[in-house]
């Protein structure tokens, strides 16, 4: 092991643009945990109407189950007749947007940060995630920072997507490998 150079964690400097003073930060953590994060069946428009208090932009008929985390409202925009399903994470450092009936299936997670591992300063790289029309990210899955998921495009169970995901295509594995193409009747 000698040799190896090892991570400076002393020279990190943190880049990430927030968006929101303390006190907002503060106040939506509070409202994430009673909220969002129990496990009580609390209605998805009183959910919804949090979510836009605190910036979010969010359509109508949006479903919100039990159990999900979301990092920034601020940085967040859902369209009609999403649903987000139980323990889903939207780790959203970086803007996510989510179109029109879209699905996260329990557990899935979005993930819009990651860091330079071959920089001593282990740099942070955000990137936003936009999910188009119809794309179903299946339970446990991860969607990485970056990431385009084309219009009516799957992410199977447990899979990773590190790449865009075209339109209609069924992806499965880590990483996500296009198996087939969606076929709608």
């Amino acid at each position: 092991m000698s040799g190896l150079k090892k991570v400076d964690n002393n020279s990190y400097t943190a880049t990430l643009q927030i968006g929101a003073s303390a006190f907002k930060q503060w106040l939506w953590y509070v409202t994430n945990v009673v909220f969002f994060k129990n496990a009580f069946c609390i209605s998805s428009s009183l959910k919804v109407s949090l979510l836009r208090c605190f910036g979010a932009n969010v359509g109508k008929g949006v479903v919100i189950k039990p159990c999900v985390n979301i990092k920034y409202p601020w940085k967040l925009s859902i369209g009609n007749y999403a649903w987000i399903g139980e323990q889903v994470w939207i780790d959203n450092i970086a803007q996510v947007t989510i179109r029109d009936n879209v699905c996260l299936s329990q557990g899935a997670l979005l993930l819009t940060g990651n860091h330079n591992y071959k920089k001593s300063s282990f740099d942070l790289l955000p990137g936003t995630i936009i999910l188009e029309e119809g794309v179903w990210i299946g339970a446990k899955a991860i969607v990485c920072p970056g990431v385009v998921g084309g219009s009516h495009a799957i992410l199977s169970v447990a899979s990773v997507a590190n790449g865009n995901l075209l339109p209609y295509g069924i992806y499965k594995g880590n990483p996500a490998l296009k198996v087939g193409d969606r076929v709608i009747k």
